[in-house]
């Protein structure tokens, strides 16, 4: 009988974050500042991990490279020093045990050698020991557009469906190439789809051929949102492709895992119902700091 309990996240934070060098010299793109809709700043990570808590998440994996372990055992599980605390404000000092009691959820785990996503992934194998597992990026922050948290909603369908679910988007044809895309045939009056493949950065002679889905324009395509709930069998192939140095790029990556996940067990793509805000290319996490605060 499935496990319909997710009660595990993933979240991979060992990039070295090229794209924003050089303040990535001295700042973990993960710990950059963003602003709440309530004005407060944050780091990016600690929005990430409230969205997966907004979905009854109770324990949370960070995957950081071994010598970032101390920073992010600080954030989460370090009290700020007297001469700071005594410096906050009522609400912040609030805040502060607030944030102390997520740090009871989080462990941190690292990956030894930076060997791409679907590496990362594979590093919280045993922590997540045979059970069902919510992922998120380490360089995305997300919003809803209705009452119910984007990371909640992969999760409620994963519950009716008993498989893998992968949150996605639609995405104009100029992007396609910078995107995990899928095809699939549409489900429950085209609120979900089945999927029928998943491609990593197809050309747009590639997803016009194979990508298209039924009933949107020719120009748009699904692709990946950045939210995932994965069956532990995913580890499976990850640790096959791993073993057999089946590499993108010259990383292990997720895609492909996915796809022979999905060809094993079969796979849901649920459009979801909010906004992804990518935090991990300059332009971009300047947008999303104006974004995400509305």
């Amino acid at each position: 009988m499935p496990n319909h309990q997710v009660k595990k996240a993933i979240i991979p934070a060992a990039g070295f974050g090229t794209r924003l060098f050089p303040a990535t010299k001295v700042v973990k793109k993960e710990l950059f500042p963003i602003i709440d809709q309530d004005g407060r700043a944050k780091p990016i990570i600690l929005a990430i991990v409230e969205e997966a808590i907004s979905a009854g998440i109770s324990e949370v994996a960070i995957v950081v490279q071994p010598e970032d372990i101390p920073l992010f055992s600080y954030l989460f599980k370090s009290p700020p020093k007297p001469e700071l605390l005594c410096k906050l404000s009522s609400a912040n000092k609030e805040y502060s045990e607030y944030l102390q009691s997520i740090g009871n959820k989080i462990t941190i785990l690292s990956q030894t050698e930076q060997e791409g996503y679907g590496h990362a992934v594979f590093c919280a194998k045993d922590w997540v020991n045979n059970e069902p597992f919510l992922l998120l990026l380490g360089d995305h922050v997300y919003q809803s557009d209705i009452n119910i948290s984007c990371a909640q909603q992969i999760i409620d369908i994963y519950a009716q469906v008993n498989h893998s679910v992968i949150g996605i988007t639609r995405m104009s044809a100029a992007l396609i190439h910078k995107a995990g895309c899928v095809a699939g045939v549409w489900q429950n009056q085209k609120s979900w789809l089945s999927l029928t493949e998943i491609y990593e950065k197809p050309s747009l002679e590639y997803a016009r051929q194979h990508l298209q889905v039924e009933g949107m324009p020719t120009d748009e395509f699904l692709c990946v949102f950045g939210l995932y709930v994965l069956t532990p069998r995913i580890f499976d192939w990850l640790e096959l492709n791993i073993q057999q140095n089946i590499r993108v790029q010259g990383e292990f990556q997720l895609t492909s895992a996915l796809e022979q996940l999905r060809q094993a067990e079969g796979m849901t793509g649920y459009v979801v119902q909010g906004k992804c805000f990518d935090t991990g290319l300059p332009d971009a996490y300047l947008q999303t700091m104006i974004d995400f605060r509305r």
